[in-house]
């Protein structure tokens, strides 16, 4: 089975056994724990030994967690060897003194042995429901780099905040097609590019939707399948370019499986963090801004707002592509220097993110195609869309906002280029991230894809549909992207 190595920054090392989610230390701890609660049900002769050995081994691997950095999911593993010991102790210590004591008859030890094993056994339950993130190989011919930039826009004054003088500032990270970086080169901390600044945004993240911080904990261990700051691909020319807006008080790394994926077949793909929507941004100079977004319970007024959030959402894309045109240029001394294809460049996002790249494609030509992925539009219809769009959304139920499949319709419609709506059966709202990798998996939350199948399936439909808008390449579009789901095809004039 294999495995995959997350350490931090100051070289710590936990190893997580892909399918048991499971590092061999915690599962060290959860055997001896087990054999403590059971210790009082094995024959008289092998009871010492056991307790004894299983103690140690407790003991040990315990310590070593402690200093490692220990997983909430191992706390009720821990209480429940602590509630049997005692009890896997009391033969040893009477066998010691000499002394006879009363022992509890089996029917009334069995109702504690099974709050024992319970607790244990809620140890690796809790570890597979908030796993650490396994991230999947990316099936492209390129290995993958990543980098974080950060770029103020001086003509556009920043409207969350009350200081004129301020303006408007990004964060954005790319994913590139990279040389093949020396065996052992750490892969890319997830959420961050340390793990302070990934605890910080996973924090933000679990309260922005009511969960404690604790159930994150495992997020900010993950790495993905990137390198930072590894070379540029010596070849495979210029690269398109795939922007990416991610969801109301998501963040730059939410789609990370989907972008190196693109990445590996020959996409540059730039994420954007929305300081002041996105749950946390944590800028250069150290400061950490977080969300003001929030809605006011009056559909009207959050329609207000969120056209609002959105405009500023798709000036922020407009303004990435030009900085991206920058890096491109002769003489800015940058790896990607004469490496991005901005002539073939592509706007997307998730949910909120989804409505920005359509608003985005509206006010600014050089994006040549769209890709929603689950967004409701936002903001004014007008002018109509003159571009190829993928909108990628879950099988719609009566708990859909009734005006989602009307409002997305129009704008599909009013499209004089060729749109395309794939439903995707099994997905909800988050299997359009990387929520599947590391949230429960319960359909209503992640849908019932699966962790593998979710970034496959999302992915290998944008990559279908970009090859054909952004690369000219033949072959039959709509049958490949009706092998992800259903499909409806509206052509330029309703054809």
């Amino acid at each position: 089975m294999r495995r995959r190595v997350t350490a931090a920054d100051d070289g710590r090392v936990n190893e997580i056994i892909s399918g048991l989610f499971l590092s061999p230390l915690e599962i060290l701890a959860l055997l001896a724990a087990l054999a403590l609660v059971v210790a009082r049900w094995l024959p008289p002769a092998a009871r010492p030994r056991t307790t004894v050995v299983a103690g140690a081994v407790l003991v040990l691997s315990g310590l070593v967690l402690l200093v490692t950095g220990i997983r909430w999911q191992l706390l009720p593993v821990l209480a429940g060897a602590l509630l049997a010991l005692p009890f896997a102790l009391a033969p040893l210590l009477r066998r010691r003194s000499g002394r006879t004591t009363w022992r509890a008859r089996w029917w009334l030890a069995l109702p504690g042995s099974l709050a024992c094993a319970g607790l244990v056994a809620a140890g690796p339950v809790s570890a597979w429901a908030f796993p650490v993130p396994e991230f999947p190989e990316p099936t492209g011919g390129f290995a993958v780099g990543t980098r974080v930039l950060q770029w103020t826009d001086q003509q556009r004054p920043e409207t969350f905040t009350p200081d004129p003088a301020d303006r408007r500032t990004v964060v954005v990270q790319l994913w590139y097609p990279a040389g093949r970086s020396p065996a052992g080169a750490p892969r890319a901390q997830y959420l961050g590019r340390t793990e302070a600044e990934a605890r910080t945004v996973a924090g933000a993240l679990a309260g922005g939707v009511g969960l404690p911080d604790f159930l994150m904990d495992g997020v900010p261990r993950a790495r993905s399948r990137s390198v930072f700051d590894a070379p540029v691909a010596g070849d495979g020319g210029r690269f398109p370019v795939v922007l990416f807006s991610p969801g109301s008080g998501g963040v730059r790394t939410q789609n990370t499986a989907w972008a190196e994926e693109l990445a590996s077949h020959g996409y540059l793909v730039a994420a954007l963090d929305h300081p002041y929507d996105s749950a946390a941004v944590v800028l250069a100079d150290g400061r950490t801004v977080t969300t003001e977004t929030s809605s006011s319970g009056d559909a009207d007024q959050d329609e207000k707002l969120a056209a609002g959030w959105t405009a500023v959402r798709a000036a922020d894309l407009g303004f990435v592509l030009s900085q991206l045109e920058g890096l491109d240029r002769a003489g800015s001394g940058d790896p990607l220097t004469g490496r991005l294809d901005t002539g073939r460049a592509a706007v997307t996002g998730h949910s909120m993110g989804g409505a920005a790249a359509l608003q985005a494609a509206r006010q600014d030509h050089r994006f040549r195609a769209v890709v929603d992925l689950d967004g409701f539009p936002h903001g004014p219809a007008s002018p109509s869309l003159d571009r190829p769009v993928l909108a990628m959304t879950q099988a719609l139920t009566g708990a859909t906002d009734a005006r989602y499949l009307p409002r997305l319709t129009e704008a599909l419609a009013a499209n004089t280029a060729t749109s395309y709506r794939l439903t995707v059966p099994g997905a909800a709202h988050l299997s359009f991230m990387d929520g599947p990798l590391y949230l429960p998996p319960v359909p209503g939350i992640v849908g019932s894809l699966g962790r593998a199948r979710s970034p496959r399936v999302v992915a290998g439909a944008t990559l279908a549909f970009l090859d054909a808008a952004l690369r000219d390449r033949p072959g039959d579009l709509s049958g490949a992207l009706s092998a992800y789901g259903s499909l409806t095809v509206r052509a330029p004039g309703g054809r």
